[in-house]
């Protein structure tokens, strides 16, 4: 059965006092139902906003001040150390650290990301979760099938909707998800005043992702596993770097020119950015990311496409 979809901004009161929903700032029965089911599949209170990095800026902004610092895992999607440089004017600082150990001593927040784009390494979530300080985990390219951290230890869990959780690039959206009701209520409130909740529409088409959801990511999974295990034994491939579930995985060519060879030579792969949805997509992260990744590194999406289809399109296009 579909969800109805409310666009409605306003409600009327209850006997002269605001109800459940009365402003759409504060919430909207569509982003409240897909609030409950994505909170039922990683096992805590989920809130919605207007896109991952709308989620990331919350989470700090709520559960940290000037002077804090955040221990940041090496090789994390390369957003969230912008997002950080740009606070540090505010006040805020952060470290990296190797997140296949223990974080470092002194931080007030541990973010991991589980596993690590475009590096794909997984965090140590048992050392994170013996850290004095909250831990909050970045777990887009897992998704709650894979992993989920709140039953690892951490206390809260981060998601780019717009990838695999929505899966058909066409919704924008960010989301938290809490193992503790008040420190989501904190932030709750942070987004009601700084207005950066998903619209209706959005939260109706991530509930069209969710209920597919499964299907997706285990046929990513297969193909992309298919394919890693291909790409290691290619002459023209140096690294290939795959977790072991999901489909996302990078790999390295000999050096930039031959990494835009690549990008540019697939057809039935698209080149563009971003991840997670039902078109295979490829890029050279270099051109986003400069010298902190190697200058002939690739990123794979891999979507739903069919797996001998996507080798034979990569094939002809590597080196």
């Amino acid at each position: 059965m579909s969800i109805p979809l409310d666009r409605s901004t306003t409600w009327p009161y209850e006997d002269g006092e605001p109800g459940e929903f009365s402003y759409a700032r504060f919430s909207s029965p569509t982003v409240a139902d897909a609030e409950r089911a994505l909170g039922e599949l990683d096992g805590g209170e989920a809130l919605l906003f207007s896109s991952g990095a709308a989620a990331s800026t919350a989470a700090l902004l709520a559960l940290l001040e000037p002077g804090s610092t955040v221990a940041l895992a090496e090789g994390a999607y390369y957003g969230t150390g912008a997002l950080l440089r740009e606070l540090e004017r505010w006040g805020l600082g952060h470290v990296e650290f190797d997140q296949t150990g223990p974080p470092p001593p002194g931080a007030d927040l541990v973010w991991l990301e589980a596993p690590s784009n475009p590096f794909l390494t997984m965090p140590d979530l048992e050392a994170a979760a013996a850290h004095e300080a909250p831990v909050l985990c970045d777990a887009t390219a897992a998704t709650p099938l894979h992993l989920k951290p709140l039953e690892r230890g951490c206390d809260v869990v981060i998601h780019s909707a717009t990838k695999y959780l929505a899966g058909h690039d066409d919704a924008l959206a960010g989301a938290l998800v809490f193992r503790d009701p008040e420190t989501a209520a904190r932030v709750r409130e942070l987004r009601s005043r700084t207005g950066a909740i998903a619209a209706p529409d959005v939260a109706w088409l991530l509930l069209r992702g969710l209920a597919t959801l499964e299907v997706r990511v285990e046929r990513q999974t297969a193909s992309a596993t298919a394919i890693a295990d291909r790409l290691r034994s290619h002459a023209g491939v140096e690294t290939v770097r795959y977790p072991g579930f999901g489909g996302l995985l990078s790999f390295d060519v000999a050096d930039a020119d031959a990494a835009r060879r690549v990008e540019t030579s697939t057809r039935v792969i698209a080149n563009k950015t971003s991840l997670g949805g039902v078109q295979s997509r490829i890029e050279a992260r270099s051109r986003w990311e400069g010298d902190r990744v190697p200058p002939g590194l690739l990123r794979l999406s891999v979507g739903l496409e069919d797996a001998d289809a996507l080798w034979s399109d990569l094939e002809q296009a590597l080196p």
